[in-house]
């Protein structure tokens, strides 16, 4: 091989290789780019808010207020939940926007029909049931107290019952009690009366006693109370002896009290507690909700909820769900683990989604690696010729007749190296085939030095006897 035709195969293999460098580097950067966008995407997924969807209705009610004030409240404080108020036309259609998965949260009352996968998350208020019967106005010479013709719950069979709230669960909840307390339910008749239609209630001569269903602080008992005192004599508070048997045989209704003078101080009403059942508002999610999100929800909720009330007073009769009493509707398992103190740590949640990760990284590495090696197969398969050509050097270098021909062997070998060197700085060959090819690489140092050496006294004598040779 001439010495033009070496330069100009080691100048194309250079170009080539500075080719395939370049492709590699984009490929590096392209590799790297793909994982980066992936972590951030990934970052992004795991701190971005979660959006539930809570269905509540009807507008302007105490439970639309109390959720609108705790969503806006959410956007203010929470970086991990997010609230967005569906508006419905009452708790019917709530409930059932959530068993279509068209929400993800709902607020209702605990005795209508819930869906199969809804779960209790938080309790929005205790509806106590309060019932009484008026007096009947004093006489104006008479000195004595009427006695009220209404006495017990026994007593309403015949009458009829003026409801408050024009929800159907009332009349539902009346024929309950009706029944537990030994009244045929069709013997009693129920008329509805809107929530502002108070003094129409009590101007209404044809009812014999009075229904409601709020908490205990509620404006709405408390103005239909007095109204009906005003008007129809002082009340007479019907006490539901009933309510433990009632609350056994619906897990839906607990057993409650109503303290004395809840309702009005002097003279006070009820004079002294009255027993009765209760009725929860909830806040329900799906049961497939994840635990993390419902707990990250209950958290938030507890937390912010002296600043809802700060807006809306009702906000303050939010409370715990009882995870260890035995209620019709279970509790979820992501407010159930907050409250217990249970909840799983974040290793426990994400460890084996680490330990994946960690053999899916194990395995992006070895693919890479093969990646590599294939990319770089010409190197190898050049870096293996230049063994080959470096071992045939070795025995022209044994053969070689004089210095000059050891010289070009030396400098082949030298642009061999340099070769090498920089396929060895690119990874494009390992530190086993470096070995193997400094292996051969000593072989022919070795040739050059031994011939060399041989070639020494040859060399020496041809110009001895130059030297000598007589001169004419």
């Amino acid at each position: 091989m001439s010495s033009s035709e070496s330069t100009s195969k080691t100048t194309s293999e250079a170009a080539r290789r500075e080719r395939r460098r370049s492709n590699s580097l984009l490929l590096v950067l392209a590799v790297g780019f793909l994982i980066f966008a992936a972590a951030a995407g990934a970052l992004y997924y795991a701190l971005r808010p979660d959006i539930l969807r809570i269905a509540v209705g009807p507008s302007g009610s105490d439970d639309y207020k109390v959720i609108q004030a705790m969503a806006d409240t959410f956007a203010s404080e929470s970086r991990t939940v997010r609230l967005l108020p569906v508006k419905t036309d009452g708790a019917v259609e709530s409930l059932a926007l959530l068993g279509a998965g068209k929400a993800d949260l709902a607020v209702g009352r605990a005795d209508l029909d819930m869906p199969a996968e809804a779960q209790t998350v938080a309790v929005v208020r205790k509806n106590f049931v309060v019932l009484w019967a008026p007096s009947g106005p004093a006489g104006k010479t008479s000195k004595r107290k009427p006695s009220p013709r209404i006495k017990e719950v026994a007593d309403l069979a015949g009458r009829r019952v003026g409801v408050i709230g024009r929800t159907p669960v009332n009349a539902a909840l009346l024929r309950v009690i009706l029944s537990a307390s030994g009244v045929e339910a069709d013997k009693v008749v129920v008329t509805h009366f809107g929530t502002d239609q108070t003094e129409e209630l009590a101007r209404d001569l044809t009812i014999d006693a009075f229904m409601a269903v709020g908490p205990l602080d509620s404006k709405i008992t408390s103005d239909a109370v007095a109204a009906t005192a005003r008007l129809r004599g002082e009340p007479k508070f019907l006490a539901i002896e009933t309510s433990e048997a009632i609350a056994l045989k619906h897990p839906r209704y607990e057993s409650e009290e109503i303290p004395p003078s809840v309702f009005n101080a002097d003279p006070a009403w009820p004079g002294d507690k009255v027993e009765t059942v209760s009725v929860s508002h909830l806040i329900v999610a799906r049961k497939s909700l994840p635990e993390t999100t419902v707990a990250a929800f209950f958290r938030q909720l507890f937390a912010v909820r002296q600043a809802i009330a700060r807006q809306v007073p009702g906000a303050a009769h939010i409370t715990k769900p009882d995870v260890d009493k035995d209620t019709e509707l279970p509790v979820h398992r992501g407010a159930a683990a907050v409250i217990d103190g249970n909840e799983r740590t974040f290793l426990d949640r994400y460890g084996d989604y680490f330990w994946f990760g960690l053999l899916l990284l194990s395995g992006i590495g070895s693919a890479a690696a093969w990646l590599r090696r294939y990319l770089n197969r010409d190197e190898r398969e050049e870096t293996n010729d230049h063994r080959k050509r470096i071992l045939a050097m070795v025995s022209s270098a044994r053969t070689a007749g004089s210095n000059q021909e050891l010289l070009v062997l030396q400098r082949e070998a030298d642009a061999i190296i340099a070769e090498t060197l920089e396929c060895y700085d690119d990874g494009a060959i390992e530190e086993e085939e470096l070995a193997a090819f400094s292996l051969v690489l000593g072989l022919l140092s070795s040739a050059i030095a031994e011939r060399r050496a041989a070639l020494q006294p040859a060399n020496f004598e041809t110009v001895r006897g130059a030297a000598s040779a007589p001169r004419g």
